[in-house]
């Protein structure tokens, strides 16, 4: 059986890393390439992942991608066709939490919802567009954004859930979560029902994975997370895997969670 080519981004920590390690722990066949914006991270991830690596035919590769830098995306693209000719799977999950930055003075509030936006929505476009090329002369190619579980309007007045309770009365407000980041994956959501519009006749799986709360470095860091009650991110990582090898291809085109679809 050849061996299915599969790009994470962002996979040198957190859910990225977790979805590497599923993947390698598969009896499946898997060229991997362990994207990170610093590459060094990136081989690091891969070594680590080669550890607990299930088949010896599955093979890793570290390879350089800065979503945000379009000449880092153009070489990732040429060097993906030159190597191996096609692209089987993309994740999009690179992404990135600024929101509380602004609180701590680490960032302007514009700065925070344009940085916000070009990372989890418009780069993740920028690099889609790129390797579609690439992913259409896969026999079976299937594309994954990483969504999040704020990320539904029709749930968005849940009072149940601390993320969408109203802060006390006055100004400032400094508990106001993660208005920024929320939206820019509610507008991810779209974008995923656009891809899967323009590829409707072109027979891509196409998902929005919605993996859970987990304890990743995202805003507020791993430990704090996690002491908030943050589940471990290998719980998502294998939630991917099991998309990415047919367990969810009756979800085709929808947000999608570990129970089932997430609402818009």
């Amino acid at each position: 059986m050849s061996s299915r080519i599969v790009l994470v981004t962002g996979a040198n920590t957190g859910l990225g890393f977790e979805i590497v390690k599923a993947l390698s722990q598969s009896n499946a066949t898997y060229t991997i390439l362990v994207g990170g914006r610093d590459l060094d991270k990136a081989q690091t991830a891969l070594s680590e992942a080669e550890l607990v690596k299930a088949s010896s035919s599955t093979r890793l590769e570290a390879v350089q991608i800065d979503i945000e830098d379009d000449a880092s995306i153009s070489s990732l693209c040429s060097h993906v066709e030159k190597q191996y000719g096609r692209l089987d799977v993309l994740i999009n999950n690179a992404g990135a939490q600024f929101d509380q930055q602004v609180a701590t003075g680490e960032i302007g509030m514009r700065d925070m919802w344009n940085r916000t936006w070009s990372v989890n929505t418009t780069s993740t476009w920028m690099i889609t567009h790129a390797l579609m090329p690439l992913l259409l002369k896969s026999a079976d190619p299937r594309l994954i954004f990483m969504t999040s579980a704020t990320a539904t309007l029709t749930d968005h007045g849940n009072q149940s859930l601390k993320v969408n309770q109203s802060p006390e009365a006055g100004w400032p407000k400094l508990e106001a979560f993660i208005p920024a980041y929320r939206s820019a994956k509610t507008g991810l959501n779209m974008m995923m029902r656009e891809w899967a519009r323009i590829l409707g006749n072109d027979n891509v799986k196409i998902w929005s994975v919605s993996p859970g709360w987990l304890a990743t470095g995202l805003g507020y860091g791993a430990e704090k997370l996690k002491a908030m009650g943050a589940q471990d991110p290998a719980i998502g990582g294998a939630f991917v895997k099991d998309v990415i090898e047919g367990k969810r291809d009756g979800d085709v085109g929808k947000a999608i969670n570990n129970d089932g679809i997430q609402s818009w």
